[in-house]
């Protein structure tokens, strides 16, 4: 097989068969450097076609809390006051760029993520005066 770009779901499921005959090769012969080819391609066809989008911040910050077992007063030195950790977190007030920054340094959640415009969210409230206030 001749490595090529892969355009679609057919070339890819061929690159995938001839990478599972690969498996075994040596990485210093032609075999390994058209395995480590073919893979290459195929990463790169599969950010393409099935791209992953950053997760939401506050949603990654909620994350990183539950991972290292963190509550909200713990957030304090990253964010500020408890009244402003609340905001943040139930998307009253958006991250400001120190924030990120210490959140990134602190926590270790990337700045990208941190960066991204955080979904909205519809509470409960605001959806029932909006349907109410409906002709």
């Amino acid at each position: 097989m001749i490595p090529k770009v892969i355009k679609n779901g057919k070339d890819y499921d061929v690159a995938l068969t001839r990478i599972n005959e690969l498996m075994d090769a040596d990485l210093e012969t032609p075999e390994g450097d058209e395995l480590e080819l073919l893979v290459t391609l195929v990463e790169l066809y599969e950010k393409m076609a099935h791209p992953i989008d950053l997760p939401d911040p506050i949603e990654a910050i909620k994350f990183r809390m539950d991972q290292t077992g963190l509550k909200q007063k713990d957030l304090i030195p990253f964010i500020g006051s408890r009244s402003k950790v609340s905001e943040v977190l139930t998307r009253r007030r958006p991250l400001s760029i120190a924030m990120i920054r210490k959140l990134h340094e602190g926590l270790g959640i990337p700045t990208e993520v941190l960066l991204k415009e955080p979904e909205a969210r519809t509470s409960a409230r605001s959806l029932s005066s909006s349907l109410s206030s409906r002709p």
